[in-house]
């Protein structure tokens, strides 16, 4: 332990990022107190690790080997080191093998476990943390849009349908009187998401508490967070539950112990880590005017809307419990109140074949009347305990098999425009639990693989983000271009504002803007012509608040770029009087600094003449 100490404390400070040739200072540090901080979160990293603390038998020269953790601590210092060195030598020039390391420092140290990426990371000293933890970020992917997104349930609950209906969707599994037990509706209780809440004993803020201290001791960037409340429909769920699961979200982050939900958003403006955004999974009978205003109080940016088919019958026949109408109805209402809409979609289900899949997703992104931001593609899955399951195992349903569904994925991909993002391909159950349909954990990348052979390419907002772009193909923007994109969709006029490398196809940023439509019910957004800014993103590693980094593109002044155009066609091409954000909580300030201010759940600033002619 000593000579760890002696290490950590003698680490020299890394040179200074604006000098790269300046020389290496090698001076002890001045406040050695957090290094001993540094070896305490090292030794506390080590904790979950079975080791034994006895020392281990005598060598061939008589000489006892310290034990097995000290030995396990002293490889992480070890590698620590050897990180540090690597950064000096190279300054910060090359990414590190890491795996080759650590299985060459475990081996010299004869150790029986690798140590795990975060006690490496609990034993750098926090000085070079900012310079050597982006090289051995786990799954950089996760971060690569900018945010850190955090999935949490609700408890298990019934689906609100029964009551009408009498069963839940012939293909859902869980709930409280599946197989599936202790699940919620829709999981089966297997998933990374469903077995964290399942730990937590669905508890909101210990989710959430302990999926940030999980990314951010993995290295990643925990300062912007977004929320995604899933586990069945949330609004169907009693207020005082949903009011208590929310103000513990807010919360967990900005370590207020706020009574009720709105003392709790209030304070969570204030928080260092920022909620940038909450997402909540619903159906379009929990869409209406109430939901959405209970939504947009919670500090609610986007919603995820259960759609499956764009067919009636098909919706009938799997016990949906909504029409289509309602969709579209949905749709409407909740952009027109600000909100992203995402909806989710299930080919491949009973009675309908190849051919009438592909032309409802056709008449989704060709059809006003859909068109939402967002999609999740969900090939129909048979599972045990379900309707479907029946169907298939007396012989009257049968899956697509797998290479068709890989063909079908990519000409669905290829029709995607380029305002859309797809989110997701598959659902995250367990290939085990899987009775028949997906065989593939990566349909996603063997569509696209598949569309290359075809001679097509998938445009959805995902695939052309910058993060994505450099995580996967190792590719950066060269020549960076202002691009408008007008369309209409759910009875209002939408503007799709980006910067992007037209050339190689990269997208930086976005915003998404929208005229209403007439069935606008928010008071803030009927008393004078109102514009709405429903998303403003900027893609990218995500960088923390208040820092900026000229290798990357948050922070580099393309979000204020886009609220200023957005401005100028809200005043001048809408005749709009106002224009108005929906902001996550935690993002309100900066909206404030362009002059917006608080209006309801709402940023908003009075459009002037004087504005245009500045």
């Amino acid at each position: 332990m000593t000579q760890i100490l002696n290490f950590l404390i003698s680490a020299p400070p890394p040179s200074s990022p604006h000098h790269p040739h300046s020389t290496k200072i090698s001076t002890p540090l001045k406040k050695p107190i957090s290094i001993i901080n540094n070896l305490w979160s090292l030794n506390m990293a080590t904790t979950t690790v079975a080791l034994s603390t006895r020392p281990s038998k005598p060598n061939k020269k008589g000489v006892a080997l310290p034990s097995e953790r000290e030995r396990y601590i002293q490889a992480c210092a070890d590698i620590a080191h050897r990180l540090i060195q690597l950064h000096e030598e190279n300054e910060g020039g090359k990414d590190v093998n890491l795996n080759a390391l650590r299985g060459q420092i475990s081996k010299k140290h004869k150790l029986k476990t690798i140590p795990p990426l975060t006690a490496i990371i609990a034993a750098i000293p926090e000085h070079y943390k900012k310079y050597i933890v982006p090289k051995l970020i786990a799954k950089p992917i996760r971060t690569s849009s900018g945010i850190a997104v955090v999935a949490v349930m609700c408890k298990p609950h019934r689906c609100p349908h029964i009551a009408y209906t009498g069963n839940i969707c012939v293909y859902c599994p869980g709930g409280p009187d599946s197989d599936f037990e202790y699940s919620t509706q829709s999981y089966t209780g297997y998933e990374p998401t469903s077995m964290r809440a399942i730990r937590a004993r669905y508890d909101p803020f210990e989710q959430a508490r302990g999926r940030v201290d999980q990314l951010r001791q993995l290295g990643h960037s925990v300062d912007k967070v977004e929320f995604i409340i899933m586990g069945g429909t949330f609004m169907s769920l009693s207020e005082s539950y949903r009011d208590g699961f929310i103000a513990s979200l807010h919360n967990a982050l900005s370590g207020y112990t706020a009574e009720n939900v709105d003392e709790a958003v209030r304070l969570a403006e204030q928080s260092e880590t920022k909620c940038v955004g909450i997402t909540i999974e619903t159906r379009p009978d929990y869409c209406l005017d109430q939901h959405l205003s209970s939504m947009l109080r919670y500090g609610c940016t986007r919603l995820e809307v259960g759609v499956q088919s764009l067919y009636e019958d098909v919706a009938r026949d799997t016990n949906r419990g909504h029409t289509v109408k309602a969709v579209c109805e949905t749709f409407k209402l909740a952009k027109d109140s600000g909100y992203k809409v995402v909806s989710h979609m299930m080919p491949d289900l009973p009675n309908v074949g190849m051919e009438r899949d592909l032309d409802q997703f056709r008449e989704y992104f060709e059809n006003p009347d859909f068109r939402t931001d967002g999609l999740k593609i969900y090939p129909t899955l048979v599972i045990r305990g379900t309707g479907l399951y029946e169907l298939w195992r007396t012989g009257r349903y049968k899956n697509y098999t797998p290479n068709a569904l890989i063909d079908l994925v990519a000409r669905i991909l290829a029709l995607v425009p380029p305002w859309t993002r797809i989110y997701r391909v598959q659902r995250d159950i367990p290939m085990p639990l899987v009775t028949s349909g997906v065989e593939n954990g990566n349909l996603r990348e063997l569509a696209l693989s598949r569309m290359k052979d075809f001679g097509t390419t998938c445009r959805d907002v995902r695939t052309r983000e910058v993060g994505i772009q450099e995580v996967k193909n190792k590719v950066r923007p060269d020549q960076v271009e202002f691009i408008r994109r007008d369309y209409t969709a759910n009875g209002g006029w939408e503007t799709f504002l980006s910067y992007e490398d037209p050339k190689q196809d990269i997208l930086i940023g976005l915003l998404r803007l929208r005229k209403c439509s007439d069935r606008t019910f928010r008071p803030e957004l009927t008393g004078q012509p109102t514009s709405l800014v429903r998303e403003l993103h900027v893609y990218g590693s995500a960088v923390p608040v208040h820092s900026r980094n000229p290798k990357k593109y948050q922070h580099q002044g393309y979000g204020t770029l886009l609220m200023e155009e957005a401005e100028r066609i809200a005043r001048e091409e809408h005749g709009s009087e106002k224009i108005s954000v929906i902001s996550g909580v935690g993002v309100r300030k900066y909206y404030a600094k362009l002059g917006y201010h608080l209006d309801g759940p709402y940023m908003s600033k009075i459009l002037g003449q004087d504005e245009g002619e500045n």
